[in-house]
């Protein structure tokens, strides 16, 4: 199974805000009388510009993929069995889920300010579910077990 995260769209609000200004700007010079020239020039950059904002709004960069037998962060793929924790931590950019691996400076971090409202704590338990499937772990149902049921 495989599950997308995409980042907040409002992240990106200032590219259409930029390409509006652009707009405006070429508004301005078109009412100074400057010449066509400059004012195609700004009417075609903000043009451009709000555009991409748009598009981007409407889908937001990929910011993390769930596979079966990998994780992939921003372009980084890491295979579940590499992965020994998943948590979050304290940044200087504020609260992100840490996937810790084998190796411990290759540690992922992921902001929570780059995921929509609401959508971390989901985010968090399909993480260690995967983990815990990759692993082989079962979530103890705090029953003992039968007599049969021997360590190995």
């Amino acid at each position: 199974m495989r599950t997308t995260y995409r980042m907040r769209p409002g992240r990106f609000l200032g590219i259409l805000a930029a390409g509006l200004i652009i707009l405006g700007v070429a508004a301005i010079v078109w009412a100074l009388g400057l010449p066509t020239v400059v004012i195609a020039v700004f009417l075609a950059l903000g043009g451009l510009v709000a555009l991409a904002g748009l598009w981007v709004l409407a889908r937001p960069p990929v910011v993390l993929k769930l596979r079966g037998d990998e994780i992939e962060v921003r372009g980084v793929r890491t295979p579940w069995t590499d992965i020994t924790e998943v948590g979050r931590v304290e940044t200087t950019h504020g609260e992100a889920i840490v996937l810790r691996t084998k190796q411990k400076e290759h540690s992922v971090l992921l902001p929570l300010g780059w995921l929509p409202p609401g959508q971390a704590p989901t985010l968090e338990t399909s993480l260690r579910d995967r983990l815990n499937e990759a692993n082989g772990y079962t979530i103890w149902d705090g029953t003992a077990p039968d007599d049969a049921d021997r360590a190995e």
